[in-house]
C-alpha cells in the first residue's frame, strides 16, 4: 500500500511539473510576442476570434476601413505595435506604410533622431568641500524603439533625471581644480556612465558637455587675489632676473673699457652729445677722477 501510494504521489508531482512548464512557456511567449505569424501573433482562442471578427469588419467596410488600417511613419520614426496588449514579433515597423487591425491593435511612434537637452544647474559639493553650481548638455538618441517602450515608462524623462543625478555623482568625486581644468575627462566619464545605464532602455548617449561652472562670489574674489599675487610674484622674479643680467653686462662693459684709457673719454663725449641733443639749459659734466691722480701723487710726495 505504501509503495503504490508513493508511486501515485510521484506521478501527480510529475504531472504538476509538466503543467508548470507549459504555463511558463506560454508566459514567455506572451511577453516576447514570440509568434510565427504576424496575423495571429501568439493569441489565445479569444484573440483569434476577435482578430477574425475585425478582419470581417474591415472586409465589409472596404474601402473606408483602409483609412483606419493603413498608417504611415516618417523616415526618422518607428512604430511599435501591440496586439491585445502583446508586442508583435518582428520589432518596430517603418519607415513607410504599415497595416494595423483596428480595435485590437495599438501603436506608438518613437522618434529616432538625436535629442539634446540642458541639465539644470546642480549644486555640487566637491571633494575639497567647495560648493559650485554646474550645468551640462546631453545628446542622446533611441536606437531600439521596442525596448524604449517596453522596458521603461518614459525613456526621455528617465534619461533627463539620470543625467542630473550622474552629474552630481561624478562631480562629487572631483576637486575644484580638476573640475575647472579637466572638463573633457569629466564629460567622457559622464557619457560612459550614462550610456551603460541607459543601454537597457534602448537609448544611446552620444555626447555630454559641461557648460558652465559657477563659483561663489567670495571664492571668486579669493581666487582673483591669489592670481594677482602670483602675477606680482612672477613680475618681481622677472625684474630681478633682468637686473642680474644687466649688472653682468655692465660688469663686462666696465672690464672692456678699463683696458683702454681713451674709451672712457669717448664714453663721456657720447654722453655729452646725447644730453646736448635734448636742448637742456643746464649740463652737468662729470670729470674723470684720473685727471686728479697726478695732483694727488704730487701732494703725497710733498
Amino acid at each position: 500500500m505504501s509503495t503504490s501510494y508513493r508511486n501515485n504521489k510521484a506521478i501527480e508531482m510529475a504531472v504538476e511539473n509538466d503543467e508548470m512548464l507549459k504555463d511558463n512557456n506560454s508566459t514567455l511567449g506572451y511577453v516576447s510576442g514570440g509568434v510565427d505569424s504576424d496575423d495571429g501573433g501568439g493569441l489565445v482562442c479569444c484573440g483569434y476570434i476577435l482578430w477574425a471578427l475585425s478582419m470581417l469588419v474591415i472586409i465589409c467596410t472596404l474601402p473606408f476601413s483602409l483609412c483606419l488600417c493603413i498608417k504611415v511613419v516618417q523616415e526618422y520614426e518607428r512604430a511599435v505595435i501591440f496586439r491585445l496588449g502583446r508586442l508583435l514579433s518582428g520589432g518596430a515597423k517603418g519607415p513607410g506604410l504599415f497595416f494595423i487591425v483596428p480595435c485590437i491593435d495599438s501603436y506608438t511612434k518613437v522618434d529616432l533622431r538625436t535629442v539634446s537637452f540642458d541639465v539644470p544647474p546642480q549644486e555640487v559639493l566637491t571633494k575639497d568641500s567647495v560648493t559650485v553650481a554646474v550645468d551640462a548638455v546631453v545628446y542622446y538618441r533611441v536606437y531600439n524603439a521596442a525596448t524604449s517602450i517596453t522596458n521603461v515608462e518614459d525613456a526621455n524623462r528617465s534619461t533627463r533625471l539620470l543625467a542630473a543625478t550622474t552629474l552630481r555623482n561624478v562631480l562629487g568625486t572631483k576637486n575644484l581644480s580638476e573640475i575647472l581644468a579637466d572638463r573633457e575627462a569629466i564629460s567622457h566619464q559622464m557619457q560612459t556612465s550614462l550610456d551603460e545605464a541607459t543601454d537597457p532602455w534602448g537609448v544611446k548617449v552620444e555626447r555630454v558637455e559641461v557648460k558652465d561652472v559657477r563659483l561663489p562670489v567670495q571664492l571668486q574674489r579669493a581666487m582673483a587675489a591669489e592670481a594677482e599675487a602670483a602675477r606680482e610674484a612672477r613680475a618681481k622674479v622677472i625684474a630681478a632676473e633682468g637686473e642680474q643680467k644687466a649688472s653682468r653686462a655692465l660688469k663686462e662693459a666696465a672690464d672692456v673699457i678699463s683696458e683702454s684709457p681713451t674709451a672712457i673719454q669717448l664714453r663721456y663725449l657720447q654722453t655729452l652729445n646725447t644730453i646736448s641733443a635734448e636742448k637742456n639749459s643746464t649740463i652737468i659734466f662729470p670729470l674723470p677722477i684720473e685727471l686728479f691722480s697726478s695732483f694727488t701723487r704730487k701732494a703725497r710726495g710733498q
